[in-house]
């Protein structure tokens, strides 16, 4: 005789209780629930640029651009003082062009508050004791 229906589903009914009944004796439930992860926002970057989209940025692109790749501006880091010391570094040994007290003003603050420090992107300089002999120096 085949058991019916119903006697199927009440025994598979009964197995599958007793298993998860197992289960749950086994495992403890939490009684938290956990917290889903802080959003964090993402900076647009301008595609042709790879330049962080914020206030003057396009006087960034025009001022920058023309001598180097935004990418040597992408991949340093500094505060305002640090930005002007690289900016007057550039006007007095690589003919960067004098540049107004706003538009100077706006950029420094593009770049502190875009690429400000960042102690995981840099290390400290290596000091000149700890470094190896050059064989190129012509200093004997």
């Amino acid at each position: 005789m085949r058991p019916s229906f119903i006697a199927v589903a009440v025994a598979a009914t009964l197995s599958v209780s007793a298993c998860s009944k197992e289960e749950s004796d086994s495992e403890p439930v939490p009684t938290t629930v956990a917290q889903p992860q802080e959003l964090v926002a993402v900076p647009v970057l301008d595609p042709a640029t790879g330049l962080i989209v914020a206030q003057d940025w396009e006087l960034v692109r025009a001022n920058c651009t023309p001598c180097h790749s935004a990418k040597l501006v992408t991949q340093q880091r500094g505060t305002a003082e640090q930005w002007l010391r690289m900016i007057r570094w550039m006007q007095a040994s690589q003919n960067l062009w004098p540049l107004d007290d706003n538009t100077e003003s706006r950029i420094i603050a593009y770049l502190a508050d875009n690429y400000p420090p960042d102690a995981a992107r840099r290390r400290a300089a290596i000091p000149p004791a700890l470094m190896p002999p050059n064989p190129f120096s012509r200093t004997e």
